[in-house]
């Protein structure tokens, strides 16, 4: 894979996020493979609503973020409302991110969020534009990546380092048993448990050191009041779908 923007497809724009936009989308169309199959992946005709690219094979869509020099913890996006209204009927793509260096045109990082991890709870509302604005009224928001798991952020370049596709594939199929469940509320309780655990930063941990996120996961759910006995049931989920495995009584152990 090389990490470098073909420059010379750009010299007919004249404004710079015009060109970042040809240039990414080219690079993108001629250097990533979709990271559900390991197929080639093409680009949709411009001014698609939905998403930027597919893949040939297993049909997966790809909407591209891109922003120079480092992602940080949000990305704008675009209306609130049709983002909220897309994730509750899982018409909704996945996101390519792509960070690149301004000076030297080339791709830095480059990750995908599979869609499953697409919840209410990452999506912030901005405020509405003010009346002086063209658009006077309009609610934007932005992805909150710091509210989605480590494992829910796939990379295909780290820091300039190529990952592998057979780490490519592995990484998405692990984490694909979330789009078996249809109910978000229920989606977005396995992903702050997974959040949670990630915290810990250890592959083993017991059920009490989970607990210890009883009151930040009673803020996120109010209307319940049995926290401790949705934690539980969420550690069965996980253990039963493979990404974590039961040690013994109140041990779990993440699976890599």
């Amino acid at each position: 894979m090389k990490l470098a923007f073909n420059k010379q497809i750009a010299q007919s724009y004249h404004s710079v996020s015009q060109k970042i936009r040809v240039m990414a989308e080219d690079w993108v169309s001629r250097e990533i493979f979709c990271p559900a199959c390991g197929c080639n992946i093409k680009h949709y005709e411009n001014n698609r609503p939905v998403a930027d690219f597919f893949c040939l094979d297993c049909k997966e869509e790809f909407e591209l973020k891109s922003k120079k020099d480092s992602i940080g913890n949000k990305i704008v996006d675009g209306a609130y409302r049709t983002m909220i209204e897309r994730l509750q009927s899982n018409n909704n793509p996945n996101f390519f991110f792509l960070n690149y260096h301004l000076r030297s045109f080339e791709a830095i990082n480059f990750f995908v969020i599979p869609k499953h991890f697409f919840v209410p709870q990452i999506i912030e509302k901005r405020k509405p534009l003010a009346l002086s604005a063209r658009r006077a009224g309009w609610i934007g928001c932005n992805i909150l990546l710091q509210r989605i798991p480590v494992s829910g952020r796939i990379f295909l370049v780290k820091n300039a380092h190529v990952e592998s596709k057979q780490k490519v594939l592995r990484d998405w199929k692990k984490t694909l048993f979330l789009r078996e469940e249809k109910d978000i509320k229920s989606k977005g309780w396995i992903i702050d448990v997974m959040n949670c655990i990630e915290q810990l930063a250890k592959k083993e941990f017991t059920l009490d050191e989970v607990y210890n996120f009883e009151a930040v996961l009673q803020t996120k759910h109010q209307s319940n009041r049995h926290i401790k006995d949705k934690i539980r049931q969420q550690l069965q989920v996980l253990r039963d779908k493979g990404y974590l495995e039961f040690v013994r009584k109140g041990q779990y152990r993440v699976i890599k």
